[in-house]
């Protein structure tokens, strides 16, 4: 089983050794985590398609050419729909396996990566649609780092995301292409990939699915 290229290209690093074990000791937060970040990952898309998807007025900061508008919708929309769907399958696990549906408090990771974003527009959108491209890949690459390690219906469910997670990174990607100059998004990708590398590398107080180590 290897990573598919592209995304283990773009990634600055692995997964460390120490989360994958960590992940194996806890398997109910790892399908309770895994639930809240599908979730949140279509609320996410829906959010950006309520917020830049349509015209909001003459003056607004948040009118999109029409052409990139449309290009939005249809791929937020279908990124929430297939997000939506495998919430829905982690479920099915955690109903299968006996887990209950817990809160969790959320992990450091996307409101780290969020904090480094430019705050006024259209960067603010640039910038949150190459930090989705990154979470979008370093799910993928945790799928895939994990799969070898599960038991054969997990395993399956973990390889059969891997495609949408990489089209998703790769859908995130080319709308942050068509709103900024290609030197901008090279030199935003450095900031974020750095960011990234830091908070996979070092120690977190607790184990999420996009947490470092857990300390």
């Amino acid at each position: 089983m290897t990573a598919i290229p592209e995304i283990r290209q773009f990634l600055r690093c692995a997964t460390p050794q120490g989360w994958i074990d960590a992940a194996l000791q806890a398997p109910e937060e790892l399908l309770i985590d895994h639930a809240n970040c599908e979730l949140k990952a279509a609320q996410t898309a829906q959010g950006l398609m309520w917020k830049y998807g349509m015209n909001n007025g003459e003056k607004s900061p948040y009118n999109l050419e029409p052409a990139i508008a449309f290009a939005l919708l249809n791929k937020m929309s279908r990124l929430a729909r297939e997000e939506l769907r495998h919430f829905e399958q982690v479920l099915g696990f955690m109903k299968k396996r006996a887990v209950a549906y817990k809160q969790l408090s959320a992990a450091r990771y996307a409101a780290r990566l969020r904090a480094e974003a430019r705050t006024h527009e259209p960067a603010k959108l640039v910038d949150t649609l190459l930090i989705g491209a990154i979470i979008e890949a370093r799910s993928c690459e945790r799928f895939e780092a994990l799969a070898p390690h599960l038991d054969a219906d997990l395993q399956k469910f973990y390889l059969s995301l891997l495609k949408s997670e990489a089209r998703h990174y790769q859908d995130y990607l080319g709308l942050a292409g068509r709103l900024e100059a290609p030197e901008v998004i090279e030199r935003q990708l450095d900031r974020f990939l750095d960011a990234e590398v830091a908070l996979i590398e070092s120690p977190d107080t607790e184990f999420r699915f996009h947490s470092g180590v857990p300390a």
